[in-house]
């Protein structure tokens, strides 16, 4: 790289945060690698990392009731239609997986 540029960071200093429709709503899943299911966000990040051995903390927020892609992508860029301390509550979950994870690594 040019003198100044970053090249793409080291696998192991990776992770993701995400959500997952295969995953029921308030689960919450860390895992090393794998598949990237049809997930446009971690298709992007494989092509900017060359690779899918990428930390992930996996948000579950379930999946809505179709198949229609423009539908699940409409489910999944909207708003959550469950409670909102219920959300609340999955995302400081999510955030203490963030700190295991950087703290202890991978389950």
């Amino acid at each position: 790289p040019a003198r100044g540029a970053l090249g793409p960071p080291e696998l192991d200093h990776v992770l993701v945060i995400h959500d997952e429709i295969d995953i029921r709503f308030g689960e919450i899943r860390v895992r090393l690698g794998g598949g990237l299911a049809g997930h446009n966000g971690l298709k992007s990040i494989r092509t900017g990392l060359g690779s899918t051995e990428f930390g992930r903390v996996r948000v579950g927020v379930d999946r809505p009731d179709t198949t229609d892609p423009d539908r699940v992508a409409a489910y999944v860029l909207g708003r959550f239609s469950e409670p909102k301390p219920d959300v609340e509550e999955l995302v400081e979950r999510a955030a203490v997986a963030v700190e295991r994870v950087v703290r202890d690594g991978y389950p």
